[in-house]
């Protein structure tokens, strides 16, 4: 039986916090340095993410994607906004009488993270607002010029994106976020102790 990716998630979420609570501290660290790669090889795909699926799109939009670009932008802007006047909001009324002052931040200097054992440096081609503003500039080209070389090409580079996601990102989510749970619980379980 095929589980999909939100069932396997609920599964290495459960697995990952009670293995966590009796494995032993080499096993969290295992799982820190597959956590450290996996997580530099995620910063690496999301610009290629969003230059492979945000230029393709605008470009298939056509003539009208300077004026939809421009809805969207506003839409999103203004949503931002209010998200986070709302967050603020929410936080100060309602933060203060969640946290309980130093008992808390005795905890959290006690708490413990697994390093791990080694990692790979994997630095972004681009940075993320960098990716944002390229993959618009050549949207909005392809879409008033009309080429198809380029369109093409760029279809093809959303295919490649795509089958990294679908072969690689996906599969191993679960055991990230196994990963995570895993060391976070044996890291807390020695801090504890």
């Amino acid at each position: 039986m095929k589980l999909s990716l939100l069932p396997r998630i609920l599964i290495a979420i459960v697995i990952g916090t009670l293995l966590g609570l009796i494995a032993p501290a080499w096993c969290g660290r295992i799982m820190a340095t597959f956590n450290a790669i996996f997580s530099q090889f995620l910063g690496f795909m999301i610009p290629m993410i969003i230059v492979g699926f945000v230029a393709p799109a605008i470009a298939d939009i056509g003539g009208r994607a300077g004026k939809l670009l421009v809805a969207t932008a506003a839409i999103a802007y203004i949503a931002t906004f209010m998200a986070g006047i709302l967050s603020y909001f929410t936080g100060t009324l309602t933060f203060p009488s969640l946290i309980g002052g130093e008992e808390s931040i005795a905890i959290s200097e006690n708490a413990s993270q697994l390093l791990p054992y080694f990692t790979i440096e994997m630095p972004p081609l681009m940075t993320v607002m960098t990716a944002l503003v390229l993959a618009f500039m050549l949207g909005l080209g392809m879409a008033f010029l009309n080429g198809k070389s380029l369109k093409n090409g760029f279809s093809e580079f959303r295919d490649i994106v795509s089958k990294t996601i679908d072969a690689a990102i996906l599969p191993l989510l679960p055991i990230y976020i196994f990963g995570k749970l895993l060391s976070l619980s044996v890291g807390a379980r020695k801090a504890w102790k």
